[in-house]
């Protein structure tokens, strides 16, 4: 099967929204980080969202419950040459669901940036984005190194959305996502010459 990208094929970038916790906030970050995301030229962007597996078990069993919460999601991670995600920070770590959705899959990140964004209270989530990168390592993908984070995420944001002093996360979002798009192209020109592992 050929694996080859067509030359100015669009880079596949999946935002993963990591929260899906009642009365969350994520969504109002993820429209934000969309909105970048979609400014830029030459990206596809998908979004999985965590509190769409709920139905997904913590046996790690893959039973006909998890390929059935796992039938639209695991292609979009499959498909995606670099990764958004998007996480608040729970009691000092990662939400319980999205470590959930990231142990369910292995290959689907291998060789592939992340690229890690976050949301929070004094901490701004930052703490979740370190155990994150060590996560991620594990399954053999690189996170870029610059994030976005929000410190006291509720109270930076107005009441359409958007951050109420823009030009902090706007420079932040713009260096996140210029490092992620040169990682993007870079591995999978890399994927395409020689399969991981190899």
């Amino acid at each position: 099967m050929d694996t080859t990208t067509a030359p100015g094929a669009p880079l596949k970038v999946t935002l993963v929204l990591g929260s899906n916790r009642h009365g969350r906030f994520g969504p109002v970050v993820a429209d934000w980080l969309l909105t970048h995301l979609r400014a830029r030229t030459g990206l596809a962007v998908e979004v999985v969202d965590v509190a769409d597996t709920a139905a997904l078990p913590t046996s790690l069993d893959p039973g006909p419950e998890a390929r059935a919460a796992l039938a639209e999601i695991t292609p979009k991670l499959a498909g995606a040459d670099a990764f958004v995600v998007l996480t608040p920070e729970y009691n000092h770590s990662v939400p319980a669901g999205l470590k959930n959705l990231i142990d369910w899959h292995f290959t689907e990140w291998q060789a592939k940036p992340v690229a890690l964004a976050s949301y929070g209270g004094l901490a701004g989530g930052l703490r979740a984005v370190e155990h994150l990168r060590q996560i991620f390592a594990e399954l053999h993908a690189v996170t870029v190194r610059d994030t976005v984070s929000f410190h006291n995420a509720g109270a930076s944001f107005d009441d359409t959305g958007h951050p109420k002093d823009p030009t902090a996360p706007d420079a932040a979002a713009k260096t996140m996502l210029d490092q992620l798009t040169w990682w993007g192209h870079a591995l999978r020109e890399a994927r395409e010459r020689r399969p991981y592992g190899s």
